[in-house]
């Protein structure tokens, strides 16, 4: 770049150079030509030009790709009402061995805890515990979660209270204690954390007690104001809608379940968004539902059952969920997600699925249920802006 900058100075010189042979010494042009004076002040014009041509530019840098990995539901097992129904040895790690370099694989990863982390407490009442789906996990448990590759957790849905409040503040004890943020209840609805010089601002919501109302719109459009005013990424999370294969639809209005309101998830994820939000993940129907993007931010509707040891059905449409791991910019703008397909297998655990079963339930229900969501969904589960 510089040799052919020196080639165009010199042959701006010496084109002056022949123009100075056409002049007289007093300044006056032979044959009517351009005045000395005249010549001087354009070699003076040219030569800048080409000095500023010559100058380095500044290379303006590309900005930073952020990668934030979601899935939904984890619930490894549960010692209540028998110790039957945990992992053997009481140790879930195999659960999550062929899914853990896909989990370590982002910027930062999240998922929806399901349940208590603690030894013993007093479960909720419940007429026949046979039929009653009460979740308690070892505090070891949180470790096996980090060393997974989890960052972010949120404990707003309706296991969160499983063991009342002695159960709740056990399980944010030993989650802090693992070195995993977590977020959701009416008291701490919200958190940030900070890696590699991205500050995360994360909250998370749902319509049951002790939780972050998901129901007070305005109230979350504040939670995420704050964040965003403070964080370069925001992350919303919802654990909403009627739960599951007949609900996989995401109807854009109030989801009644079990006798009360369970959110509208679309007005929700809109007002999050609006206020600055710019990545949501939904969970609670147990079973996947559409994506969207809205104003340029990603929304994942339901992202089903993750890793469900047991007391849950994973057959059909309930055993099959993405793990999305989407990229942002600075600014959380979104650029890209991929869909890694999984599937669960009784007592055996989470593993990616060969068949990317997942991927077509998305693209239908996207198609159907957001036609116009601007994305476009591969066969091999790459999620880009539509042309």
């Amino acid at each position: 770049m510089r040799r052919t900058k020196t080639i165009a100075l010199a042959a701006s010189l010496a084109l002056l150079g022949g123009q100075w042979q056409g002049c007289t010494q007093n300044g006056t042009a032979q044959n009517g030509e351009q005045p000395l004076d005249s010549i001087a002040e354009q070699l003076a014009t040219d030569t800048a030009q080409v000095q500023q041509a010559a100058a380095p530019t500044a290379e303006v840098a590309p900005k930073r790709e952020i990668s934030v990995i979601g899935v939904g539901d984890i619930m490894l097992g549960t010692s209540h009402p028998s110790t039957q129904f945990l992992p053997p040895n009481d140790d879930p790690t195999p659960l999550l061995a062929d899914v853990k370099t896909v989990l370590q694989s982002a910027d930062c990863t999240f998922g929806n805890f399901e349940g208590v982390l603690i030894e013993g407490g007093v479960a909720k009442s419940c007429s026949d515990p046979s039929v009653c789906y009460v979740f308690r996990m070892s505090p070891h448990y949180a470790g096996i979660l980090k060393d997974a590759g989890f960052d972010l957790l949120s404990i707003a849905n309706n296991h969160a209270g499983d063991f009342g409040s002695q159960g709740r503040e056990s399980t944010m004890q030993h989650l802090g204690a693992a070195g995993l943020v977590h977020a959701g209840t009416v008291s701490n609805p919200s958190a940030i954390w900070e890696n590699e010089g991205i500050k995360y601002g994360f909250c998370a919501f749902s319509p049951e007690n002790g939780s972050a109302p998901i129901l007070d719109y305005t109230g979350a459009q504040e939670i995420v104001r704050k964040l965003e005013a403070e964080c370069d990424i925001v992350i919303v999370s919802f654990h909403a809608g009627a739960e599951g294969s007949a609900y996989q639809h995401t109807p854009c209005r109030d989801e009644i379940a079990y006798g009360y309101n369970r959110g509208n998830v679309c007005k929700f994820s809109e007002m999050v968004i609006d206020a600055g939000a710019d990545i949501v993940f939904g969970h609670g129907p147990h079973v996947t539902r559409a994506v969207n993007l809205y104003k340029g931010r990603f929304i994942a509707y339901s992202m089903g059952n993750f890793c469900t040891y047991s007391r849950m059905n994973i057959s059909g449409m309930g055993g099959i969920a993405p793990i999305f791991k989407v990229f942002v910019d600075e600014e959380g703008e979104f650029l890209r997600a991929e869909t890694i397909p999984t599937h669960q297998i009784e007592g055996r655990g989470t593993f990616v699925d060969p068949q990317k079963r997942v991927i077509k339930v998305i693209q239908d229900l996207t198609a159907a249920d957001f036609p116009n969501s601007g994305l476009t969904i591969s066969g091999e589960g790459l999620i880009t802006r539509s042309e």
